[in-house]
């Protein structure tokens, strides 16, 4: 039989409705919750990560927030400690039923726990599924990581001792490579293929930083996807509703980025017949993401820097302010901080967008991805053709290449050698060219 709910404040005490927030990839386990909440009185909203959960607790701070045992865009650890830092007062409860890092339970534990239990009484066997190994085909290259398993969030996950025997504790993982694998599929983000631990430490940074207003630099050489990692920070961030503007710094002549950056007004110089949003205004409420920053001529670098600091812009031609509400993300293949000391740069620009900085790796630094990569970019390109694969001359002669175009000259060199392999399923060695890379 179970426990009756008990609620330690009358109903004559109650100033507006209780709410509960519900943080978890598992839908049915998020509407099992919200139903047995919603009989006892809460008002319930749902999070499908932390981020959102995030975003969700800054408009409306709830009495509780449910937690599940994993996150699919953030650490968990990191998001408990941050969150309870962020909002104290918060009742955060585990779905195992026990208290995001032991901070004291709120007034609504009793009827929480007995949720929680009651939604767990018609649970499935998929929270004590283990995750399903991927066989790699043989005589071919292994299967591509993908994200992680979404039953893999209960891995490790202790029971509290209440709620224990409606919630197994899965078995563990194999020891030894096959566990060290599945660990980084876990920690890294999909977009951001390679298990090596420079990989995993940019899957890491960008976990942190995502939920935060803080401004991001990306260095790294050409070609090692500072993009994609720019794209990854605003996917995870509260902003992601939003747009994620893009402008490269070093593609637009320097007499008209001052116009695109900041848009201009009707008549401001030849050839403006009508006024221009620029692209920080585009991105109001988003991201701002600024490749190649280390290109931008000092005398915008001025301007950009006073829109860093207020947050306001003046049109080409206008004299009006406009205030917007923008997070920059920046990249640069340069070393940007030696430019700073050597003028090149604004000193004060620079520490200004490198709060926080990120740095991908060239690709010969994590060569031990190449298969990964590889099968990455062989089954993208087999959503519209058959997808091939090569044979062991063509490997050997990837693995020998020193890569200076990085990633990007890895997928062009593939797809060169699927067109010249014709309706072969398999590419040899002669399809492999180097000659003629577009870097």
């Amino acid at each position: 039989m179970q426990p009756e709910p008990v609620s330690v404040l009358s109903s004559s005490t109650r100033i507006r409705p209780r709410t509960a927030l519900v943080a978890s990839a598992d839908r049915n386990f998020r509407q099992r919750l919200a139903r047995v909440l919603t009989g006892l009185r809460w008002q319930v909203s749902e999070a499908e990560g932390g981020a959102a959960a995030w975003s969700a607790a800054e408009a409306r701070q709830p009495e509780a927030v449910i937690v599940d045992s994993w996150l699919p865009d953030l650490n968990l650890d990191e998001f408990l400690r941050d969150f309870h830092g962020s909002f104290p007062q918060i009742d955060l409860v585990m779905a195992d039923g026990s208290s995001g890092l032991g901070n004291p339970r709120g007034p609504y534990r009793q009827e929480l726990l007995y949720a929680l239990r009651s939604s767990q009484d018609t649970d499935t066997a998929a929270w004590n599924t283990a995750p399903v190994e991927r066989q790699a085909p043989a005589n071919s290259w292994p299967v591509i990581a993908g994200s992680a398993p979404r039953d893999a969030r209960h891995d490790g996950a202790a029971a509290a001792a209440d709620l224990s025997a409606q919630r197994p504790v899965p078995a563990p993982v194999r020891a030894g490579a096959e566990s060290s694998a599945a660990a980084a599929q876990c920690e890294r983000l999909p977009e951001l293929v390679g298990n090596a631990p420079g990989m995993i430490e940019i899957s890491r940074r960008v976990r942190l930083v995502a939920p935060r207003m803080t401004p991001v630099l990306i260095e790294g050489p050409t070609g090692s996807g500072k993009e994609i990692v720019a794209e990854a920070v605003h996917r995870l961030s509260t902003r992601s509703r939003k747009p994620l503007v893009a402008i490269n710094c070093a593609a637009i002549p320097e007499a008209l980025l001052e116009a695109e950056l900041f848009g201009h007004t009707r008549g401001a110089f030849t050839g403006a017949v009508h006024g221009r949003t620029g692209r920080i205004e585009a991105a109001d409420g988003g991201t701002l993401f600024l490749d190649e920053i280390g290109e931008m001529p000092l005398a915008l670098q001025a301007k950009l820097l006073r829109f860093v600091e207020c947050g306001e812009l003046q049109r080409v031609g206008d004299n009006e302010t406009v205030k917007v509400d923008v997070r920059i993300v920046a990249a640069t293949h340069r070393p940007l901080a030696r430019h700073a000391e050597e003028g090149k740069f604004r000193s004060d620009l620079y520490y200004r967008l490198a709060v926080f900085l990120i740095r991908t790796p060239a690709l010969s630094e994590h060569a031990r991805d190449l298969p990964l990569l590889v099968e990455h970019f062989l089954a993208r390109m087999g959503r519209h053709a058959p997808v091939k694969r090569l044979d062991q001359g063509a490997l050997a002669k990837l693995e020998a290449h020193e890569w200076p175009g990085n990633v990007r000259e890895l997928e062009h060199v593939l797809e060169r050698a699927a067109i010249l392999a014709g309706e072969e399923p398999v590419i040899t060695a002669g399809e492999i060219d180097f000659g003629l890379m577009v870097n």
